[in-house]
C-alpha cells in the first residue's frame, strides 16, 4: 500500500511525501524510525494492472514455495557472513533466482534499500512472501547489526516447519487415498449398479426389502437431484470459505479443528511446539518479551492458540510472570510448566523453550507415526460397513425371488 503522509522532524520542519508499507501502523512506525512524528497518514489510491488484479484472486495467486524461501535464506546467511554488501547481495539473489517471483520481490526489495530503507521496512510490503514472524527476525538482526544470525534462525524455523509440513501429508496420504477410493465407489454403486438392479425388480414386481427401498430411493434421489446436490455443496463450501475469514469465524473454526479426534490433538502440539521454538528465537535475538509474544501470535497459524498467546501478552503487561500467564492459558502440561519456571528461575527461558520445543516434536514424530495406525481401523470398519450394506441392500430381493421361485417350483 502506498501512503502520503506529513509530519515533523526533530527541529520541527514540516516534511511530507509517500511511503510504501502494508498498513497504516507499519507507516507511522517508519516515519518514527525516521525521527519523522507523523501528523496525517493516508492511504492512497493505487491502480493496478490486469496482471496485478489477477494476482490477488487466490486462483491466480502467485506464491513462494516454502523451499524457495529456505535456500534464499541460506544463501542471505553465506552471503552477509562473508561480508558483501547488502544491496550487492540482493541485487545478485534477485538476477540468480529460479523463481521469477521471488526475483521480482527481491528486485523491488532492493530499489527500496537503495530509497533508504531498512530490510524490514522494504520486506514488509511483501506480506504474502514475508510472514510477521520473518520481518520481525530480520528486524531484530538489523538493530542488533546480527542480520547474518537472523537468516539463519530463519532457515531453521522454516525448514522445520516445511518438515513437519511434508511428514503431515506422508501420513494422511493412505487414509486420504481410501476416502477417495470409497466416495467414487459409492458414486459408481449408486449411479450405475442400483438403477440396472432396480429395473429389474420393477419388472419382477416382487416386494423389496427395507434396506433396498432405502438404497433405490437414494439412487434415484442422486440421478435425479445430482446438480443440486452439486450446487450446494459448492455453495456450503463458499458461505464456510467466507465466513473462515471473518475473525470469529477463523476463531471458532480453528477451536473445533484442535477437536477433530486422532487428528486434533497432533494438530495442537504442531502448533504449540511451532510457538514455542519461534518465541524462543525471538527472545534469544533480544526481542522484548511483549513484543515477541505479539509477534508470535500473529504469525501462528491457529486463532484459538494466537488469542491465548495475545491474552498471555496482556497478562506480563499487566506484570504478571511468564510462567503464570502460561498455566492461565491451559495450553500446556505440567511439565512444561515446570520448565517455563526453571527457565525464569535460570534466566534462561529461550533455552527452555528450545527444550519445550523439542519435547513436542518428539510427542509430534510418535504422532505421525500412529496416525496411519490409529485411522486405518476406522477406515477398514466403514468399508465393511458399507460393503455389508451394499451386498445385504442389492442381494437380499434376488435370494427372496429365488425362493418363492423354487417354492412354486
Amino acid at each position: 500500500m502506498q501512503f502520503s503522509y506529513r509530519g515533523k522532524d526533530s527541529r520541527g520542519a514540516v516534511q511530507q511525501g509517500m511511503l510504501a508499507a502494508p498498513n497504516a501502523d507499519a507507516a507511522a512506525s517508519e516515519l518514527m524510525r525516521r525521527g519523522i512524528t507523523p501528523l496525517a497518514i493516508r492511504e492512497q489510491p493505487v491502480s493496478t494492472s490486469l496482471a496485478d488484479r489477477l494476482d490477488g484472486v487466490p486462483l491466480f495467486r502467485r506464491k513462494v514455495t516454502l523451499d524457495e524461501l529456505i535456500v534464499f535464506c541460506r544463501q542471505m546467511y553465506a552471503l552477509t557472513k562473508a561480508g558483501i554488501p547488502l544491496i550487492r547481495t540482493m541485487r545478485g539473489l534477485a538476477e540468480t533466482s529460479r523463481s521469477p517471483v521471488l526475483a521480482e520481490v527481491l528486485e523491488d526489495v532492493t530499489s527500496r534499500l537503495e530509497g533508504g530503507t531498512t530490510m524490514a521496512t522494504a520486506m514488509q510490503a511483501h506480506p504474502r512472501v514475508f510472514s510477521d514472524l520473518f520481518i520481525a527476525m530480520i528486524h531484530v538482526g538489523e538493530n542488533t547489526g546480527m542480520l547474518d544470525d537472523a537468516f539463519r534462525r530463519l532457515s531453521d524455523i522454516l525448514e522445520l516447519e516445511r518438515d513437519t509440513k511434508r511428514r503431515l501429508k506422508q501420513a494422511l496420504r493412505y487414509p486420504t487415498f481410501v476416502v477417495v477410493a470409497l466416495l467414487a465407489a459409492l458414486m459408481v454403486v449408486n449411479f450405475l449398479v442400483i438403477p440396472k438392479f432396480a429395473s429389474v425388480f420393477d419388472r419382477l414386481g416382487a416386494d423389496l426389502p427395507f434396506l433396498t427401498q432405502v438404497l433405490v430411493a437414494t439412487s434415484n434421489f442422486l440421478l435425479g437431484y445430482w446438480y443440486v446436490l452439486l450446487f450446494g455443496t459448492a455453495a456450503a463450501g463458499l458461505l464456510i470459505r467466507q465466513w473462515k475469514q471473518t475473525e470469529q469465524g477463523r476463531i471458532t473454526w480453528d477451536r473445533y479443528k484442535l477437536r477433530i479426534p486422532i487428528i486434533g490433538p497432533l494438530l495442537e502440539l504442531i502448533t504449540l511446539s511451532r510457538f514455542a521454538r519461534n518465541f524462543a528465537s525471538m527472545l534469544a535475538a533480544g526481542m522484548p518479551v511483549t513484543h515477541a509474544l505479539t509477534v508470535v501470535a500473529d504469525a501462528t497459524d491457529n486463532a484459538w492458540i494466537s488469542v491465548h498467546i495475545k491474552d498471555m501478552r496482556a497478562g506480563i503487561e499487566r506484570g504478571e510472570s511468564l510462567l503464570r500467564t502460561a498455566r492461565q492459558s491451559g495450553m500446556f502440561t505440567p511439565l512444561i510448566l515446570q520448565m517455563i519456571a526453571v527457565g525464569e528461575e535460570t534466566g534462561a527461558v529461550d533455552d527452555m523453550l528450545n527444550n519445550v520445543a523439542d519435547f513436542y516434536d518428539e510427542d509430534v514424530d510418535y504422532g505421525l507415526k500412529r496416525l496411519a495406525e490409529s485411522i486405518e481401523p476406522i477406515l477398514i470398519v466403514a468399508m465393511g460397513i458399507l460393503v455389508l450394506i451394499l451386498a445385504l441392500g442389492v442381494f437380499l430381493p434376488i435370494w427372496d425371488l429365488g425362493a418363492a421361485a423354487m417354492g412354486r417350483g
